[in-house]
């Protein structure tokens, strides 16, 4: 039996109808030790450069964009929320200037980032510690009546069943988030591919994506160029492109809502022939011989 689509989400100018199609959230990584080497503030004039790579990574295809200020690398270096917000909030405004019509997401775990992001035009949460017992961030979530995007996470890469694990401390963070006034509609999920888990724990949970359909929420994948593409090829993260595009198609057929990525034209036309296979959209006009 088909697993019926999750409520659609308005997030910001734009309302997402989940099982239609997938969508691509392009990463802006205001950081100068992001791990894939793609750090807006390494010299130069980051807001220009963070101006810049949005407007590509919309010409490109970009449905949303994801702001974040604090790298979550392994050993990355703390960043208190002062910096992170002179860091972020004059890149989330200018953006939403540029672009008023292009839904902008905040990357943090501090509910007084997200909140002056909010004000200054993102229109959704997106907090690595989802799971976490601190309620800030839920809590702002629905006085404000934004989406959350809820990411498993665990100090310790312990489990007996990741799946089963993953999916139900995903559940009992749901059911927190509800309790505190979010809307069902307004949740989203993420595995946490890459976080408090081993490259085993990460290719078991990409081979079940599917399970993750039991919570009735749109789900989000974030694969890109990290460490366990790299384990498996053997490649630095700037030689991870096609090994993220694997996974992007392989989460299509799992049902994945939403692919976080920095190279967003590759993951759009990998996403749009998934989609053409897997969900039937297919626009483009008959062709001659030899299809």
């Amino acid at each position: 039996m088909t697993t019926p689509a999750p409520t659609p989400t308005r997030i910001g100018p734009m309302t997402f109808i989940w099982g239609d199609r997938t969508y691509v959230m392009g990463i802006l990584n205001v950081t100068p030790d992001s791990f894939s080497g793609d750090g807006l503030i390494t010299g130069g004039d980051p807001l220009r450069a963070a101006l810049d790579q949005a407007k590509r990574m919309v010409d490109e295809g970009a449905d949303l964009l994801d702001i974040g200020g604090e790298s979550t690398r392994p050993g990355h270096a703390p960043v208190d929320a002062a910096e992170e917000i002179g860091r972020v909030i004059p890149i989330v405004a200018a953006v939403h200037d540029a672009l008023p019509d292009v839904p902008l997401s905040i990357d943090t775990t501090k509910a007084v980032v997200a909140e002056a992001a909010l004000a200054a035009g993102a229109t959704l949460l997106n907090d690595v510690w989802g799971v976490g017992a601190d309620p800030a961030m839920a809590e702002l979530a629905a006085s404000a009546r934004v989406p959350l995007i809820v990411m498993h996470n665990r100090d310790e890469a312990r489990y007996d069943d990741v799946v089963r694990e993953v999916i139900d401390d995903l559940r009992r963070a749901l059911d927190r988030a509800e309790q505190l006034g979010i809307r069902p509609e307004d949740l989203i999920v993420d595995p946490g591919i890459g976080f408090g888990k081993t490259a085993d724990h990460n290719v078991t949970l990409l081979r079940h994506l599917d399970a993750l359909t039991v919570l009735g929420r749109p789900i989000l994948l974030g694969t890109s160029r990290k460490s366990t593409i790299g384990r498996i090829l053997d490649l630095p993260a700037d030689e991870r492109l096609e090994g993220t595009l694997a996974t992007t198609a392989l989460g299509v057929v799992s049902g994945v809502d939403i692919v976080r990525v920095h190279d967003v034209r590759a993951n759009v036309r990998a996403a749009r022939v998934a989609d053409a296979i897997m969900r039937g959209r297919w626009s483009s006009e008959p062709e001659g011989g030899g299809a």
